[in-house]
């Protein structure tokens, strides 16, 4: 019977390089999203990887596998990114901050978010970590505007909420980015006046509401 002192190191060094090499296949992947490749092939990530074909089929059973370790390794290269923002301070401060970070993230991960758009029908592990995303930062929003949110009605909040969440969402960034072409820096004054516009228009809508006057 083999020794368990000298089998057990064994097998946890197999596992090891197994981890590792499942890791750099991911780590290949989504270098070549970031590079515009949105559907990279086997050759593609096993070269980019320097491994063998044959290894990302056997360290993968299908690309569902694949696209988990790859989420997990997209979320590990942005957590710098997706430090807790305060619900402290000024509006200006706050929105500020927000936007500020939102657009350091959207900057980031476009490349990826492309390609990943392309897979979420097919995959349930990528739209399952999409939904994810969404939700985290519609969150985010409700938590850095709570006092300005605890102020409107209900039904109100729901939809100014709605709305934030549409201003502030990587695809509102995309359009300003990609389809108006508008630089880095006009498309971030964009989302700023666009969060700015829809918090004045909450009040003066709930003064109007307090003069019991209609609005139009």
């Amino acid at each position: 019977m083999p020794d368990s002192a000298t089998t057990v190191p064994a097998i946890d060094g197999r596992n090891a390089r197994a981890q590792r090499t499942r890791e750099a296949v991911a780590d290949a992947y989504l270098d070549l999203l970031e590079r515009g490749v949105l559907r990279p092939t086997a050759t593609q990530v096993a070269t980019r990887a320097g491994v063998s074909e044959r290894a990302v089929f056997r360290h993968f059973d299908d690309l569902e596998s694949l696209f988990a370790v790859v989420a997990r390794r997209q979320i590990e290269r942005v957590a710098p990114r997706l430090s807790p923002l305060p619900a402290a301070g000024s509006l200006a401060q706050r929105l500020d901050a927000l936007v500020a970070a939102r657009v350091g993230l959207y900057e980031q991960i476009t490349p990826v978010r492309r390609a990943s758009l392309l897979q979420e029908p097919f995959s349930k592990v990528v739209a399952e970590r999409l939904a994810w995303s969404r939700d985290t930062l519609r969150k985010e929003i409700a938590h850095v505007f709570a006092p300005e949110l605890a102020r409107i009605p209900d039904a109100m909040r729901r939809e100014v909420l709605d709305a934030l969440g549409a201003a502030t969402s990587w695809s509102a960034w995309e359009n300003l980015r990609r389809h108006a072409r508008l630089p880095r820096a006009r498309a971030q004054r964009a989302v700023e006046r666009m969060i700015a516009a829809l918090l004045a228009g909450t009040r003066h809508e709930r003064a109007t509401q307090r003069k019991g006057v209609k609005p139009n």
